[in-house]
C-alpha cells in the first residue's frame, strides 16, 4: 500500500485524490496532526531560521513514511524548499499540484465581480 503524506495546507479536492490513486498508486492519505498542521500553516515571517520550526514536521514525516511513499508538499518557500530536500534524502517521491484558474464574471447589483476558480491539472514531480 502505498501513501501520500500532506504537506500542504488544504484538504485534496475529488478530482487530487482521483489523480493520486490513478497516477501515483495512492492507497493511504496522511494528513498532518492537527498541531503539526498549525506549525506548517504559520511558519514566522519574522524567523531568520526556521530550523527548529519545521523540526517537528520532519520527525513526523520520518514517523509515518515509508521509502517510495509520496509527500504533496507546497507551502512557504523555504520550509517548502527544506522539506523537499529532506523528503527526497529519505527516498520519499516529492510532489506539487498544478492548477488552471478560470476567472468567472458575474454582473450582481450592476456591478461586474470577477471570481478565480481553481481547476486540479496534474500533480508534477520536484526535481
Amino acid at each position: 500500500m502505498r501513501q501520500m503524506i500532506l504537506l500542504f495546507s488544504h484538504s485534496l479536492s475529488d478530482a487530487q485524490k482521483a489523480d493520486a490513486r490513478e497516477n501515483y498508486g495512492i492507497d493511504i492519505f496522511i494528513p498532518l496532526r492537527e498541531d503539526m498542521q498549525k506549525l506548517w500553516s504559520s511558519i514566522p515571517a519574522q524567523s531568520e531560521d526556521i530550523s527548529n520550526h519545521i523540526q517537528p514536521i520532519k520527525a513526523f514525516v520520518e514517523e509515518v513514511s515509508r521509502e517510495g511513499d509520496v509527500v504533496l508538499i507546497q507551502g512557504d518557500f523555504g520550509a517548502t524548499y527544506a522539506l523537499v530536500n529532506y523528503c527526497q534524502s529519505l527516498e520519499l517521491v516529492t510532489l506539487y499540484a498544478t492548477t488552471k484558474r478560470n476567472v468567472v464574471e458575474k454582473s450582481i447589483d450592476g456591478k461586474m465581480v470577477k471570481t478565480s476558480v481553481f481547476e486540479h491539472v496534474r500533480f508534477r514531480e520536484y526535481i
